[in-house]
């Protein structure tokens, strides 16, 4: 099986020949590696300072992908697992080959040529037998919303017998201008999926790579429910629990903040403040409410001195996902031990939280109509009532700051509200004198001297256990 990458850069003021600096692959040298099953060459048939083309080769061999357990289950029976079209078509492996082959530029990276790796670049890509499950009109669903011109024609069954009608297979030429990362990964998400027949095991480190490679273009597409299912392979919870990431990473893109290390994601920035709060405060006893995913437990895990977390979420869904991410059936027994996960709803009272030292609403009160808000309090502050509540939230103020985010749009498309400073600070006050609390705020991430902070920070401390 073969797939061309072609560019003519001289319309971005570079010479074609920079291409295998962005493919960190060397024009002059053939280079070759080995993938389960077969043989993965690069090569440049043209290399020119007007022209450059890259094609990537791969030599598969039925047998030895049968012996290594990967060509087993999509073959159907015994002979189908060594006569089938796998050494002539591109498919999953051909995806697997590209990440080994690019993974450099499919991360953006090229120190050589930095500023060209981030720029969009013209681009032509021809894959001539690509397995299309659907046609070439699903080609065309598949890569027209990211912006290619696609040209998909069906390959004939038998060229001299029109009568038989298309095979299943389209010769597939996409042009467009493009980042030559984001081609890469458009390439490695869709060939499987257009194939929809992986072949090797499809597991919960797949929805990583899924999100990983579709970071930024597949959350906004109009059919990421049937890629995401078509890439792994059917498997419902996998489908479901890649579309709640995508989900999640759907909002505005959040800022970095500075730290002695280097830049930080915001959402990390977040993390490590209320667990730093929550160190501060002594808190041994703590329940995650709204845990999503178990980002803020598996940052609370790293403390000894915590003893008991109790992970709560109202989607059943989320508390799996967060005990796959936390690999949770592999802890030790002492850290299990630890551990609780719950399904609860903020809103409504659940005893079962009741007593314990400190809890946290990470991200989750712009979730709740407002409507619910007094719902919401009640359960935690009245019935839950912990020695201290940690709450943070966006500061819409901030939203000015974020070029990507219309004026007057959420951060999140399933955020219900966001507040500013002062609306923040008007609720949380009300709700501590309601409840018998003290309430003071911190910033989460570098403070705009005319904005403020991206994220604010509210912490509860119940009055009787106050100290002068």
């Amino acid at each position: 099986m073969i797939l061309t990458l072609a560019t003519d850069l001289a319309g971005v003021g570079a010479s074609a020949s920079d291409f295998g600096f962005l493919l960190h692959k060397n024009p002059a040298r053939p280079q070759s590696i080995e993938i389960t099953g077969g043989t993965a060459h690069v090569f440049y048939p043209e290399a020119t300072d007007d022209r450059c083309t890259a094609a990537v080769l791969l030599e598969i061999d039925p047998i030895a992908l049968v012996r290594s357990g990967r060509g087993k289950a999509s073959e159907g029976f015994t002979l189908g697992q060594y006569v089938n079209d796998r050494p002539y078509a591109a498919s999953s492996l051909l995806a697997v080959a590209l990440g080994k082959l690019f993974r450099t530029a499919m991360n953006g990276r090229c120190d050589a040529r930095p500023e060209l790796a981030a720029r969009a670049i013209p681009l032509e890509i021809h894959v001539p037998a690509l397995p299309c499950s659907g046609g070439a009109a699903l080609a065309e669903r598949m890569f027209a919303p990211l912006g290619w011109n696609v040209d998909a024609r069906p390959v004939p069954l038998d060229p001299e017998i029109p009568a038989w009608g298309p095979s299943r297979y389209v010769d597939l030429r996409l042009t467009g201008v493009l980042r030559l990362a984001d081609a890469l990964n458009h390439l490695y998400v869709m060939l499987p999926v257009l194939d929809d027949a992986k072949h090797y095991w499809v597991g919960p480190d797949e929805v990583d790579k899924l999100v990983r490679a579709g970071e930024g273009w597949l959350g906004a597409h109009p059919d990421k429910e049937l890629i995401s299912r078509r890439y792994l392979a059917h498997r419902r919870y996998l489908a479901d629990s890649a579309l709640e990431r995508l989900a999640e990473a759907d909002g505005v893109a959040e800022p970095e903040v500075a730290s002695e290390e280097g830049p930080v994601s915001l959402a990390v920035e977040r993390r490590t403040s209320v667990a730093a709060v929550l160190k501060e405060l002594g808190a041994r006893r703590i329940a995650d409410l709204g845990c999503g995913e178990g980002a803020l437990v598996g940052e609370l895990l790293k403390d000894p001195m915590v003893g008991e977390l109790v992970a709560t979420d109202v989607s059943a869904r989320a508390l799996i996902s967060a005990k796959r991410r936390l690999h949770y059936d592999d802890l030790p027994d002492r850290q299990r031990d630890r551990l609780r996960f719950l399904q609860s709803s903020v809103t409504y009272a659940d005893h079962r939280l009741a007593g314990l030292d400190a809890a946290v609403l990470m991200e989750v009160i712009e979730h709740v109509d407002p409507p619910r808000l007094p719902a919401l309090a009640k359960a935690v502050f009245q019935t839950a009532r912990p020695g201290a509540v940690v709450v943070t939230t966006p500061n819409s103020e901030y939203n000015v700051r974020f070029d990507s985010l219309p004026a007057g749009t959420f951060r999140h498309p399933d955020h219900r509200f966001e507040w500013t400073r002062p609306e923040f600070a008007h609720w949380a006050s009300q709700v501590a004198d309601m409840y018998g609390y003290s309430v003071e705020f911190r910033p989460v991430g570098a403070v705009d001297p005319e904005v403020g902070p991206p994220t604010q920070l509210a912490l509860f401390k119940l009055r009787e256990k106050v100290t002068n």
